[in-house]
């Protein structure tokens, strides 16, 4: 029954990845479309833009951040992995979902909020400080969802 509790551990370090990854993606993916045609019309906005477009990758990297807290954790990092019961392995696995699907929303939203801020700065190029702050704004709930994900899971005695 130990493998099975392995497993579910395993399943939300991986849950965290993965939602995380294909919301921050997405994010940057559609930040970068607007932020290519403001550089386009403009070279020197490329910075600016820039940086409004890796707001959205932040998602990814803080699943990451629980899935090797999590693999650290259970031992499976190390090679020496630990005995993880059902129960335990089933609450590593609703530890993990915080980061994962909070992840997964707001780096989707995160990056239509960065296409916009990068339409303020396509247009007003002064304003880029206001036009950061749309975005940051959204990532609040993101590292929120990391503390209570990376929490949840240091906390599950195993």
């Amino acid at each position: 029954m130990s493998e099975m509790g392995t497993v579910f551990a395993l399943l939300g370090a991986a849950l965290a990845v993965i939602l995380a990854g294909i919301g921050s993606a997405y994010g940057v993916g559609i930040a970068g479309r607007a932020a290519a045609g403001v550089v386009t019309e403009d070279p020197s906005k490329f910075a600016k833009v820039l940086l409004l477009q890796l707001l959205p990758g932040t998602q990814g990297i803080y699943g990451l951040l629980v899935a090797f807290i999590t693999l650290s954790n259970t031992g499976l990092l190390s090679g020496a992995p630990k005995e993880i019961s059902l129960a335990n392995g089933l609450m590593i696995l609703a530890a993990c979902l915080p980061i994962g699907i909070v992840g997964l929303v707001s780096a989707m939203h995160q990056g239509k909020t960065s296409v916009a801020s990068i339409g303020i700065v396509a247009k007003k190029p002064e304003q880029f400080g206001k036009a950061m702050l749309f975005p940051a704004m959204v990532e609040t709930y993101a590292i929120l969802a990391l503390l209570i994900s990376i929490l949840a899971v240091t906390a599950i005695k195993l």
